[in-house]
Formats: structure tokens, sequence, C-alpha cells
């Protein structure tokens, strides 16, 4: 029998081989007994004490989640107990179970009225679906006393298919265990391919039907590179995988074939992922969101907590740079002891460096002492301090003037601190276009391809039906990036990349091309981005941005594309 191949969405730039184990955790629920038989009281009460210790799972599984994988990925674990106690959800099991349904119909019923009507919105809330079927599937589990599939502890060399994987299903895997995984739905921004990049597993989502003809016990190779699945695969083509495609691991930095020098950084979220960002070779820190530290606590933390963890940081690459983007909040990062507003559209709204020079400005101004202290009290390293979502001069010039007040009030408490390289995002069309004026003011440009992206093709960059238009290869998300390269021309601003844009191996010769000296991104995609830089001659990078920047279409750009 000849090999199969399905085609779905490369997620990792890595290789497995392994025996496909399907994995279907769909509860089956007992035959719906009479109205009359059933103890609404008693059915109420099963339905609370299962919600508690679903609280106290989802509690453990974040705390789990946030030292094996990352902060950012845990929070999803925050959104799981907020449909737990939502009080819509809770009255209408209540409710169902008042007209006469025993408590694992009443959720089942609830909880999916809830999925169909997320799943028929766009982007993100469309993604909420997926997180309320793994609430609802750990209730019925609880309430009908059934055995929770232990993904953890899969036979060595698995390769784990399913329909979907949920946060708390993605969490469970061993990358020592297993060989990959892969999804009938999903796409690059699921919870199920953002784990798999922070846990190394090789994964491709979104395959569709064609999965479900692969059997439990085949022998399956998972091309996260290629986005393919092969089914009973040839001699050669599991040689070729088992030998991995996977890129070797460089510490020293990188030059393009003729010499011109480009800095191969990591984007991390914790502390937790700053070894492995080593380990894998980055050579700095491109963007270390602070995030983390403010959220799922009741207040903010002071300054001797950011102050550990900003040395930390820096003290992981002695020999490397460490860009500090400051908080950014707002949008789709909820902090409720910050008392953000309730906003139509939050990602246009009071975000980012807007609440920084606002209502947030004590912080700021905290974080940016934390920050100093950490970079005078460490001999190794370097510390740049980045703003997110700016979109003006003043806002750059009004940060600035408290950036240099903070070096001076520490200097008048006797300690040495110095001003840190000093820069913004690029994440918008105004910050794009304004960029000739910024340089004056900055040290640096860091592009955040996936914002930047969404706001100059008006195109949410979660929404699966608009994925198309907002795509980096669109020739007008191109020329907002040369609008910002061509404006650090001539200047001592570098320019960097800090989005996803940034990690994928088969852009690399055109961000070169395009003026880029700094790419950071998911720290599992670095040795390939470096083995590629060493590979690309500029002069032919620099031709190829030119006929990019002149394309009329995304699909021009992409047949441009090796």
């Amino acid at each position: 029998m000849s090999e199969r191949r399905l085609s779905g969405v490369d997620v990792t730039p890595l290789t497995g081989v392994g025996t496909a184990v399907w994995y279907r955790p769909d509860a089956d629920l007992p035959e719906r007994p009479a109205p009359a038989e059933v103890d609404g009281e008693a059915e109420l009460a099963a339905f609370e004490d299962a919600r508690d210790e679903a609280e106290a799972e989802l509690d453990a599984e974040r705390e789990r989640t946030a030292e094996r994988v990352g902060e950012d990925e845990a929070a999803v674990f925050d959104a799981h107990v907020q449909f737990l106690t939502d009080p819509q959800i809770a009255d209408g099991v209540a409710e169902r179970i008042d007209d006469g349904l025993p408590a694992a119909h009443a959720v089942a019923e609830t909880f999916d009225e809830f999925v169909e009507r997320f799943a028929a919105m766009d982007g993100k809330m469309a993604e909420r679906a997926d997180d309320l079927r793994d609430v609802r599937d750990r209730l019925l589990r609880l309430l009908t006393d059934g055995e929770r599939v232990d993904l953890s502890a899969l036979p060595d060399g698995s390769v784990v298919l399913a329909e979907r994987l949920t946060p708390s299903d993605t969490a469970q895997l061993d990358p020592e265990r297993v060989a990959g995984f892969a999804t009938v739905t999903g796409g690059r921004t699921s919870h199920a391919a953002i784990f798999a990049r922070s846990l190394a597993i090789p994964a491709v989502v979104g395959v569709g039907d064609a999965l479900t003809s692969v059997a439990d016990g085949e022998t399956v190779v998972i091309d996260g590179t290629t986005g393919e699945v092969v089914v009973d695969p040839s001699d050669d083509t599991v040689a070729a995988a088992s030998e991995g495609t996977e890129a070797r691991v460089r510490e020293e930095r990188v030059e393009t074939a003729d010499g011109r020098e480009i800095e191969v950084a990591a984007n991390v979220g914790t502390p937790a992922e700053l070894g492995p960002a080593a380990d894998r070779g980055a050579d700095g820190i491109g963007l270390f969101r602070t995030e983390f530290l403010f959220l799922d606590r009741d207040d903010a933390p002071d300054e001797a907590e950011q102050y550990e963890t900003y040395k930390r940081a820096i003290e992981t690459f002695p020999e490397g740079r460490v860009v500090v983007r400051t908080l950014d909040v707002g949008g789709d990062k909820p902090v409720p002891y910050l008392d953000l507003p309730d906003e139509e559209n939050p990602f246009l709204g009071e975000r980012g460096i807007r609440r920084s020079l606002g209502p947030d400005a004590d912080l700021f101004e905290t974080q940016l002492r934390a920050l100093l202290r950490a970079d005078a009290d460490t001999d190794v390293g370097s510390l740049a301090v980045m703003l997110p979502l700016v979109t003006t001069v003043e806002e750059i010039a009004a940060a600035e003037t408290v950036l240099d007040r903070v070096v001076e009030d520490l200097r008048s408490e006797g300690i040495e601190a110095e001003r840190p390289e000093f820069g913004v995002m690029i994440e918008t069309p105004a910050a794009a276009f304004m960029a000739d004026e910024f340089v004056s003011h900055v040290d640096f440009f860091s592009i955040g391809t996936n914002d930047l992206a969404q706001y100059v093709m008006a195109a949410e960059r979660g929404n699966d039906a608009v994925a198309d238009l907002g795509d980096f290869r669109q020739p007008a998300v191109l020329r907002a990036i040369d609008a910002t390269t061509t404006a650090a021309e001539g200047t001592d601003v570098w320019v960097g990349m800090c989005g996803e844009m940034a990690g994928d191996p088969a852009l690399t010769e055109l961000l070169v091309g395009l003026g880029l000296t700094e790419l950071s991104m998911s720290a599992v995609t670095v040795p390939a981005v470096k083995e590629r830089v060493s590979e690309i001659d500029t002069a032919a990078a620099t031709a190829l941005a030119e006929r990019a920047l002149a394309a009329a279409s995304r699909d021009e750009v992409i047949d441009l594309l090796p």
C-alpha cells in the first residue's frame, strides 16, 4: 500500500514519526430519565459539587501549565474559570434541572447552546467555543464518574489524532513521549498550535475530515514544516523523518553568506521560557512580554518583584540584548484590579502606551524603576525598553520625559542608572507612516506583524474567514514594513521584528531584503531561522524584496517566494 499525504496547516518546524492514537474524549450520557424521577435538589447539589471540583482542577492545571509552557498560555485557564462560574450558564443549568433534567444532561444542553452561539461568531470569539467545550467535557466527566484519558502517559512514539485538542488536552502532552499530533480543525493561532510551539511538538492542524481516514495503530509522519500528515509512509519517508529536519542549534551569532550580521532573538512571556530560549541558540530576547507579572493576582507586582525578574532575564543573556516591552494591557488582556473600561472595540481603545501615560502612570514609572535598577545592578548583557501601541510623536516624547525623570531619580538615590536603548513597536499604520518622524526620538523599531497585519488590512488576526486578507504576505503589509525600514536608513536606528512573520524561515530572505537586522520569534524556530540566514545572499534578498514590494496581490508575492 502506497503512502497517503494529507495537507493541513503547519505549526512547528519539526518532524516526527510514530503510531497513530485517536483521542475521542466525548462523554456518553446515560439515558435520560422521566422528569418525575429526577431529584432536583440532589442534581443541583451534584452540579455545584462538580463545579467546585472542576475549578480546583483548573487552578492546578493553570499552575502546571505556567511552569511547563508559560504564563501567556496558562492564562487561558482563567477564561475557563470564568465560563465555569458565569451566572448565565449556571442559571441555564439550574433552570433545566428545575424542568426535570439530570445535572449531566442539563450541563450538556446549556453548554451546547453557548458553544453553538460562539462558534457562529468570528475570530477570537469563535475560538471561545473550544474553551466552552473544554469546560463542558470536564463537568460531564465529573458528573458521570468518567475516567479522564491521561494524555501525559501515552506510549512512547505516539502521534495523537483528534477532532480538536483543547487547552487542557494539549497541556497534558509530554514532548518526551509524543512524536506529534494532528487535528481535524484548528488554525495557526489556535490554542493547540500555540501550545505545540511552546512545547516544541511537531504538529499539523486543520487537516479536515480526511484525517478521520487514519486508523489507530497506523504509522504516521507529522511534518510541521510542510503541513503534511503522511500515512503509511515509505521507508525513505520514515528515514527522512527519523533523521529529523530540525536545524542544528547554533550558539554563535549568524551572518548572511556575504557577511551581514542578523540578530536572531526569542520572544518570551515568563522567566521559565528564558532558559529554553538560550538553549535554542537565541542571541537575546527580542520581546519580553511583561504582562504575565500583572495577571492572575489581586494587585500589581511591586518594584522589588519586578526587579528580580528583569535582572534574571538580563543575566540569562550575558552577551545579548533583552528587549522588554512595557506593560501592554487592554484589548484581549484584561487585568481585574486595573478597572479597565468596558469598550465596544477594546483593540482600538485604551490599551498599551495609552494607559501607561494615563490611568496606569504610576505602574509605568514603577516598572521603569525596576528595569533601570536591574540593568544598573547587572554587569553583563544590555537592556532595551520598548513601548507598545505607539501612534504619535507626542506619546514617545511623553514617555521619554518619564524615562529621563526616573533615571535622574535613581541617580539621586545613589543608583548608577543609565538610559537604556529606547524604542517603539511598529504595529499600526500610523506608526509605519510616522516612522520618519519617530527616528529622532528612538534607538530602534520592532515591527509587531500580528497587529500590524490586522490593522493595515482591517482583518482580525483570529478570524479564519478573513485569514487571507490578514496574511503577512499582503503587499500593503510589506509596504508598511518597508516604510519603517526606509525611515531608519542612514540613521543609527536599528529595525527588528517580533511578530509571527519573523519566525517563518520561508520569509527570512524577504525580511533580510527589506532591511531588517533583528528577528525575534518563538524559541522553537530560532535554529531554522539561523540556518536560513546563513544561506542568504543580501543582494539577491534585496532584489526579492523589490519585486515583492512591486507586486499587486498576495498571490504574486507568494509566487516570488522560495
